[in-house]
């Protein structure tokens, strides 16, 4: 089967029309006909080559939501006809501790959908059956892609912690990735508070946030001091975690999906031994917690905020994304 797709042949390049081969599909793979797929940041850093793994040429995309076209012999979750989301996992060894643990995600050997292999820019995507996941009827499949990489990537820490519903949350940076980590906490009952800056206070306060807090102002963060259960960090840029940390309760949680970079220059002493307080993150969510999310955000009507781009304009939204005014996805439609 020829695949028609979009790709970039090096690091920082244009997007080209590209054409590659798929062979016979095997028993426990599926075929995806692309409807639409997010741009996820990740797609922008695999594109510039900043992790060193991206091979050319590359065919990004990552949160695909689209129909069943093919299924292997010994494929018994989905059909061809049904709808279905793709993330960054495309596939998982299924024998190791962690994905026989329910832990896939975790798995040494997973399959990134755009690492050494091509992504969702594409008509059709194919991936091993554990890593494809249904959309459940009372999303809107049209803007759901981003759930499935952005959206996970917060819900995870949550449910990780074990959070409860009577916790207060902050969110640090309402962006592509807090946005959504707003929308969840707000649903999952918690008090809510958005550390971001003035200009999109009353965007954060509309997405579910109970209050905000100026996240350049030192003042206003130490004001906070002993406040949350759980704080997540959306953003990648460096920040005075030491300043963040005093934030927290005792057993508080700093949870970082975004992905900083330069080392964290936290000290133990005095907030982090005394509180007992931890600093984790977590990539992305295995397939179980992906289906409960996506359950999560039907029940609740939580969908991302998306910009919308045919994907022969794929080019203008990466042009889009470089200039840092998305509000706050971008989803590519496949016409």
């Amino acid at each position: 089967m020829t695949v028609k797709a979009y790709a970039v042949t090096k690091a920082k390049g244009d997007f080209e029309p590209f054409e590659f081969e798929l062979g016979d599909i095997d028993p426990y793979e599926v075929d995806i006909s692309v409807e639409s797929c997010g741009i996820c940041h990740s797609d922008l850093s695999m594109v510039d080559d900043e992790w060193g793994m991206a091979q050319f040429p590359l065919v990004p995309g990552h949160e695909v939501v689209g129909k069943v076209s093919a299924v292997g012999d010994l494929v018994s979750h989905v059909k061809v006809g049904d709808r279905v989301g793709l993330g960054w996992h495309a596939g998982y060894c299924m024998m190791c501790d962690q994905c026989m643990g329910g832990d896939h995600n975790l798995c040494a050997n997973a399959e990134p959908t755009i690492a050494g292999r091509h992504g969702g820019f594409a008509d059709t995507v194919r991936a091993k059956a554990a890593s494809v996941v249904k959309i459940p009827d009372g999303l809107d499949a049209s803007e759901a892609g981003p759930l499935l990489c952005g959206g996970i990537a917060v819900f995870n820490p949550m449910v990780q912690v074990g959070l409860s519903p009577t916790g207060s949350v902050g969110v640090i940076g309402i962006g592509g990735l807090g946005h959504m980590g707003l929308k969840f906490a707000a649903a999952w009952g918690c008090h809510v508070t958005a550390f971001t800056s003035d200009s999109k206070r009353q965007e954060a306060l509309d997405m579910g946030a109970h209050d905000t807090i100026n996240s350049r102002d030192p003042d206003a963060i130490k004001a906070a001091a002993g406040r949350f259960d759980l704080v997540l960090s959306t953003v990648n840029v460096p920040l005075d975690w030491n300043a963040v940390l005093a934030t927290l309760k005792p057993r508080g949680r700093l949870m970082m999906p975004g992905a900083v970079t330069e080392p964290l220059g936290i000290n133990v002493l005095p907030d982090m031994m005394f509180k007992q307080l931890a600093v984790g993150s977590s990539p992305v969510g295995p397939p179980v917690v992906i289906r409960q999310m996506l359950d999560f955000a039907a029940r609740h009507n939580i969908a991302p905020v998306n910009e919308h781009f045919p994907m022969s304009k794929v080019n203008d939204a990466f042009e889009h994304l470089r200039s840092g005014k998305v509000r706050y996805r971008i989803v590519l439609d496949r016409e």
